[in-house]
């Protein structure tokens, strides 16, 4: 008989919390919260970008997709997330089709798990 394996993943994120109370002592509180909104946004954007680019096959812009999710990652303190863009980065040019596969996916699954942590962290703290 056949034993079937679910794989559970479900990695532990965390925003740093010390670069986001440096962004709020430098740009204040409303300054500092457009910044982090806009980064948000953006994140997600990029993130759904970067499945269609990777169904288009254009890895060209996919590492620019990438490289662009390891800037808002840094802005805001979201270290799992530039690890895993980078390494999505290093996937592609090592041209490892399956490594870019797994990597990317996840590169969303963190993405969006990140985005959810500054969506409880922001519930905490207004």
């Amino acid at each position: 008989m056949d034993q079937v394996l679910k794989i559970r993943l479900k990695e532990t994120v965390h925003v740093d919390q010390d670069r986001l109370a440096a962004l709020y002592a430098e740009l204040g509180e409303a300054g500092a919260e457009d910044v982090v909104c806009r980064a948000m946004e953006e994140l997600a954007l990029r993130l759904s970008h970067c499945s269609r680019l990777y169904l288009a096959s254009d890895m060209t812009e996919l590492r620019k997709c990438a490289r662009s999710l390891i800037a808002i990652g840094d802005q805001i303190g979201m270290h799992v997330l530039t690890r895993v863009a980078g390494d999505v980065i290093a996937a592609i040019d090592a041209a490892d089709g399956p490594a870019i596969s797994a990597t990317l996916a996840r590169l969303i699954r963190i993405g969006e798990q990140s985005l959810t942590a500054i969506w409880d962290l922001q519930d905490i703290t207004i």
